[in-house]
């Protein structure tokens, strides 16, 4: 089991993704250092959920496992159609372009039951703080 340390013991713990699996593939991109943001769905948020700039999250592994601390360094609400190419390649996800991000994004929300191409998006840029021990699923 990975230990946190003390200082994380407060903050709100999360996975990346909607399964196991894509927990796993997105946590490896965070912990390469090719993703430093992340998007949700403003629907399926909640405004006590929302992100702050300067919070710091313990990200989970897709078995529920603490992996790593993040600090959210920027969080901008704008429609789906107005995410940057730029943002999309802070994801790190894929061949890093906007259609791949849209694509991929649109499966997401579509299985959130939220999507629409006008819809807010909460985009959030982040830093990696700390990596604990980590399982061999996502080394």
């Amino acid at each position: 089991m990975s230990d946190v340390p003390d200082l994380y013991r407060d903050a709100p713990r999360w996975a990346f993704g909607d399964s196991p699996a894509l927990a796993d593939e997105l946590l490896a991109l965070v912990l390469s250092g090719a993703k430093r943001a992340t998007c949700d769905s403003l629907a399926a948020r909640q405004a006590d959920i929302m992100p702050t700039v300067g919070e710091v999250s313990v990200i989970l592994d897709g078995a529920g496992m603490p992996v790593c601390a993040i600090e959210t360094t920027d969080v901008t609400v704008m429609r789906f159609s107005e995410v940057s190419a730029a943002f999309a390649a802070e994801e790190g996800e894929g061949d890093l372009s906007l259609d791949y991000w849209r694509a991929a994004h649109r499966g997401y929300f579509q299985r959130q039951g939220t999507y629409s191409e006008d819809m807010q998006v909460v985009c959030e840029r982040f830093k990696l703080l700390q990596t604990f021990e980590q399982p061999e699923t996502i080394r």
